[in-house]
C-alpha cells in the first residue's frame, strides 16, 4: 500500500523527541520478523506509547498498524493522520469489526500493535490482558511479540499535565517472538504474553537510568518500587469511576440531542 503519510509524520515526530532531548533506550528489534504478519503487544504508560512503540521496528524497516480507540479517528486532523497510516478504528462496543480488520491487515503481512490492557496502567504496574492479541494471532496464524516500554508516563500520562522538559529516558524492549498452538485456549496465550511482557517491564524498570529528583517526583514509580503512584486497587477503583463518568456524559450528550 502507498505510505505517502507515515515516513513524514515518522521524521517529524523524531524531530519532537530531539527537541525534546528524550534519551530512547531501544532493544529486541530483532525480534520483529523483517516479513509478513505479526502482533507486537505492550505494557501502556503513557499517551505516547503508540509513537514510541514503533521504534522498535524501524531498525526491520517495518511500519506498525496500531489499534487505536475509534474517538481519535473523530478529530478533524488527528483522524487524517491516523486513517493515512492504516491504523486500526476500535470501537469498544463493537469490538469484532475492529479484530477483523486486524486479522486481515496480518493476513495481509502488516504487524499489527496493541495495548492487551486496553487503557494506561494508573498504577504503571501491568493490568490484566484482554485476550484480543492472542485471537487474532491464532486466527491469522501470525506471531506475537511481546514489548514493554518504560518512562513515557514522566511525559504525559492519564491524570498528569505534559511535562515537556529535556532530557527523560524512555526505554523500549522487544521480547523473543512466540506463536499459539493450533487449536491453543486464547486465554492460556493471554496468560503466556502477559508473563512475557511483565518479565520485560521489570527488566526495564530495573535498569531505568534515572531516579526521582525528589519525594514529590516519585509518582511515576509503582508502589513497590517506592513510588506514590496509586495502588493497582486504588487505580481500578479510579478506572471503574472514569467510566461512569463518561457514560454519564453520554447519556446526557443523548438527552440534550432529544429536547
Amino acid at each position: 500500500m502507498a505510505e505517502l503519510v507515515y515516513p513524514p509524520v515518522i521524521v517529524l515526530a523524531r524531530s519532537v523527541f530531539r527537541a525534546l532531548g528524550i534519551r530512547f533506550t531501544v532493544e529486541g528489534s530483532e525480534h520483529i520478523p523483517a516479513e509478513g504478519g505479526a502482533v507486537l503487544a505492550s505494557n501502556h504508560v503513557s499517551y505516547l506509547d503508540f509513537t514510541f512503540c514503533g521504534l522498535v521496528a524501524r531498525p526491520q524497516k517495518r511500519l506498525v498498524r496500531f489499534m487505536c480507540k475509534e474517538s481519535v479517528f473523530e478529530q478533524p486532523v488527528a483522524g487524517q493522520l491516523m486513517r493515512g497510516m492504516h491504523h486500526i478504528p476500535v470501537d469498544r462496543s463493537a469490538g469484532a469489526a475492529a479484530l477483523s480488520h486486524a486479522v486481515r491487515a496480518l493476513k495481509e503481512g502488516e504487524i499489527v500493535g496493541l495495548f492487551p490492557e486496553a487503557t494506561i496502567s494508573r498504577s504503571y504496574t501491568l493490568k490484566e490482558f484482554k485476550s484480543g492479541a492472542a485471537r487474532m494471532a491464532a486466527e491469522a496464524d501470525v506471531p506475537i511479540v511481546p514489548m514493554a516500554i518504560w518512562g513515557g508516563q514522566r511525559i504525559y500520562t492519564k491524570a498528569r499535565k505534559p511535562d515537556l522538559g529535556r532530557g527523560k529516558a524512555v526505554m523500549l524492549k522487544a521480547g523473543e517472538a512466540f506463536r499459539p498452538e493450533p487449536g491453543a485456549d486464547p486465554m492460556a496465550t493471554t496468560a503466556e504474553l502477559h508473563r512475557r511482557v511483565d518479565a520485560l517491564l521489570h527488566e526495564l524498570q530495573d535498569r531505568y537510568p534515572q531516579e526521582p529528583t525528589d519525594d514529590a517526583d516519585r509518582w511515576w514509580l509503582p508502589v513497590e518500587r517506592g513510588g506514590t503512584a496509586p495502588t493497582p486497587e486504588r487505580a481500578k477503583e479510579l478506572d471503574a469511576a472514569a467510566v461512569a463518568a463518561t457514560a454519564q456524559k453520554r447519556r446526557e450528550k443523548l438527552q440534550k440531542k432529544k429536547r
